[in-house]
């Protein structure tokens, strides 16, 4: 069994940072991309970043500038760090990891989710 334990989320100013955590724990082979979405009040889940276990990370355009992902990979966690931040960032924030319980069974992971609230 794989859990994503997510921590850190909160209520903040707007410009403010925070810094959202996720571990993995369980069984585990291997992690090969990990990552954090959102999804605000009637809105879909979106991506927020992405990163590769060999450390490239993509963002969406709205955080570029804004946040960092990083990953410690002997910890099987990884990091959002969010910076200036603003009401439009108030979200449920999703932890995701495509994990390997063995070599060849791999399957997408979630964790509960971690609110973040922006106030103006």
């Amino acid at each position: 069994q794989v859990q994503l334990v997510e921590s850190g989320g909160g209520l903040v100013q707007a410009g403010g940072s925070l810094r959202l955590s996720c571990a993995a724990s369980g069984s585990i082979f291997s992690i090969n991309g990990m990552g954090w979405y959102r999804q605000a009040p009637g809105k879909q889940r979106e991506l927020v970043a992405i990163i590769t276990s060999g450390g490239m990370a993509n963002y969406a355009d709205s955080v570029k500038g804004r946040f960092t992902i990083s990953r410690d990979n002997a910890k099987n966690t990884v990091y959002l760090q969010m910076s200036s931040l603003k009401p439009e960032d108030t979200a449920l924030y999703y932890c995701y990891a495509l994990i390997g319980r063995t070599a060849t069974m791999w399957d997408n992971y979630w964790g509960q989710g971690t609110q973040v609230t922006v106030s103006s």
